[in-house]
């Protein structure tokens, strides 16, 4: 079975790509920038929020050992799907919860996972499908954030440590090695 790809923006792409980065059949995660206006935008471009761009990540995972159903129940269970263009403390249009399917199998799939999702939320959930557009990676700086500087960056141990919490209580099986 060939490798597929998911895209997928929930708030800080150095906190989402820190939870899909060890997954077993996730072979790849790319932060990058997505369903904005501006060609080629710029890290500060985007944080200003006028771009239209969102802050996402791009998984290459192969579907015969990681669905796409399962990466979108870990997004629903690694970030709050029920604030609109907000995570925590990062809000603009930028931090919006967002999928991004690549066919119409994952767009069907899109919306059965808000539907199961919804079940476990008392909020409405307002992550939108929206429609797939120019991907443009985010500085090498970005790449693996966690990995290389995040343990010694507050906000990301802020952040990212309950995240990782969440995928190891509702995931373990999912989590490489």
């Amino acid at each position: 079975m060939a490798d597929e790809v998911a895209t997928l923006a929930g708030g800080c792409f150095w906190c989402t790509e820190a939870v899909y980065q060890n997954l077993r059949g996730v072979k790849a995660v790319e932060s990058g920038y997505i369903g904005g206006s501006l060609p080629n935008p710029s890290y500060e471009q985007v944080c200003s929020g006028s771009t239209g761009h969102a802050e996402a990540i791009r998984i290459t995972y192969d579907p015969a050992v990681i669905s796409y159903a399962d990466l979108l129940d870990i997004f629903f269970a690694t970030h709050d799907p029920t604030t609109l263009n907000r995570q925590g403390n990062d809000v603009g249009p930028q931090y919006r919860s967002a999928i991004f399917p690549h066919s119409p199998e994952q767009e069907s799939e899109a919306q059965a996972g808000i539907d199961r999702a919804q079940a476990d939320q008392s909020a409405p959930i307002v992550t939108a499908i929206e429609a797939d557009a120019p991907w443009y990676p985010a500085e090498d700086y970005h790449q693996k954030y966690w990995d290389r500087v995040g343990d010694k960056n507050p906000y990301c141990m802020a952040v990212i440590p309950p995240k990782l919490a969440k995928l190891r209580k509702g995931f373990e099986e999912r989590i490489a090695g």
